[in-house]
């Protein structure tokens, strides 16, 4: 297997993330032409947007703080699972071998935080020629029930373990902005860019740009953020929007 690219669907760009449990179908149908124009070996994720924060938010589960009522999982994860089934077929429509991966069902933390995501399945579908699908979701965490695990997470996690050639975050903003609305070219360190960082105008329990920045500084692939226009760039090679090294 090659080293695959991954790339992040922002759900603020596959979602009218204003609007509760809206999908943005001329974008996503935009979108899936760009990855279906890839030829390679690629992993996407996508976020929550309007589904998966919006019932998290109405259940008070968010990264940290976690739930043990069982309605409260299959409202988050039925509403992602919806999402990923609307992503999936946007992606085979324009012709791309997409396949949906639910973290629910196999990921968890432990009782310090840590995340553990099997990356064997994943691997395994892009040795078949697979476009793994993944996304934003809850996952079981030891003595809290469920929180939120992030589509960044998943991007970073699966970044690491499947050593990734480059990864790509597509946002709803060009890039990382500085105080002046400016696109950062480069960032090196957190430090760089932290009084220019704020979170989400929309409901998300994710962290925000800030979050973003700071598990993308960690990798050790070229990372860029951009938004809807830079993912076709993105997969042809180029470096559209803002690098995170």
């Amino acid at each position: 297997m090659s080293e695959p690219v991954v790339l992040k669907l922002g759900g603020s760009v596959v979602t009218e993330k204003s609007t509760p449990e809206t999908i943005a179908h001329d974008q996503l149908e935009t979108l899936a032409a760009d990855v279906a124009a890839f030829d390679g070996s690629l992993v996407v994720i996508h976020g929550g947007g309007s589904f998966g924060h919006h019932h998290a938010s109405a259940h008070g589960v968010s990264r940290t703080e976690g739930t043990r009522d069982a309605a409260a999982v299959r409202a988050v994860t039925g509403a992602m699972r919806e999402l990923n089934d609307a992503v999936v077929g946007a992606l085979a429509a324009a012709g791309t071998p997409a396949v949906p991966v639910h973290p629910f069902s196999v990921a968890s933390r432990d009782d310090e935080g840590t995340l553990s995501l099997p990356t064997g399945a994943v691997a395994g579908m892009l040795t078949a020629g697979f476009v793994p699908v993944l996304h934003g979701d809850l996952v079981v965490h030891a003595g809290e029930g469920a929180t939120v695990l992030s589509g960044d997470e998943l991007v970073t996690e699966l970044a690491r373990r499947l050593d990734a050639a480059r990864v790509g975050v597509c946002s709803g903003v060009p890039g990382v902005l500085d105080e002046a609305g400016d696109v950062v070219e480069r960032i090196d360190s957190y430090e760089e860019v932290a009084a220019a960082l704020g979170g989400s105008d929309a409901t998300d329990v994710t962290g925000g740009m800030a979050s973003k920045v700071r598990e993308l500084l960690a990798l050790s692939a070229p990372a860029y953020v951009f938004d809807a226009d830079g993912v076709g760039p993105f997969l042809a090679g180029e470096s559209p929007g803002t690098r995170i090294n």
